[in-house]
């Protein structure tokens, strides 16, 4: 997988992780750990994304 595809795979992820912790706010019934965890979850692709950012933008 190349480092582009990777990455937009990541992004992708991410915004699907976004799209689930609006949801589950949506919902009074949805634990607050879930939300918790969703958002945890998020901020490490976000860091990922961040990082391969770098990655990508020194070998060019």
């Amino acid at each position: 997988m190349s480092l582009a595809s990777h990455l937009e795979e990541l992004q992708r992820k991410h915004s699907e992780v976004e799209r689930e912790i609006d949801e589950a706010m949506l919902h009074p019934s949805v634990d607050d750990l879930d939300i918790v965890t969703l958002k945890r979850r998020k901020l490490a692709l976000k860091d990922q994304i961040e990082r391969l950012k770098v990655e990508q933008h020194t070998t060019h």
